[in-house]
């Protein structure tokens, strides 16, 4: 399974050679060949515009991902742009993963979703912070 815009910066590669990535909401591979620009997004957490933290890891991971929108649409570029998500999460479970994964999905609805890769820590830069989103993007 490819990423259907031919003129796309990037590919999103799922070699049937592996399992099929797709019900976990992420892509094997991207391939990166065409583009003019990269864009580096430092993790975003669930902070809003203030700097608050909801206590819940839903309120927080709807927010991080608007955070990462807020960035990307400054770039004038969408999350369709992202070739790479790396996710860090606070004391990770199934329920957790299993939300993240329903929230990608819904956000990247029917196209092929980024390579990404989720990664369980003890804790994040802020006190109370549950979840990070930092994304790279290239778009022509």
């Amino acid at each position: 399974m490819q990423q259907a815009n031919a003129a796309s910066a990037f590919q999103l590669i799922n070699p049937n050679t592996l399992y099929n990535p797709r019900p976990f909401a992420y892509s094997h591979m991207a391939e990166v060949r065409h583009f003019s620009r990269i864009l580096h997004i430092s993790g975003q957490g669930g902070e809003n515009q203030r700097g608050h933290l909801s206590k819940d890891f839903a309120e927080q991971t709807h927010q991080a991902f608007e955070n990462l929108n807020h960035a990307l649409q400054y770039a004038h570029a969408s999350v369709l742009d992202i070739a790479v998500l790396r996710i860090l999460v606070v004391d990770h479970s199934p329920k957790k993963h299993q939300f993240l994964i329903q929230e990608i999905q819904k956000r990247w609805k029917q196209h092929d979703f980024p390579a990404c890769t989720l990664i369980p820590v003890p804790c994040l830069a802020l006190s109370g912070m549950l979840i990070e989103i930092e994304a790279t993007a290239y778009c022509n």
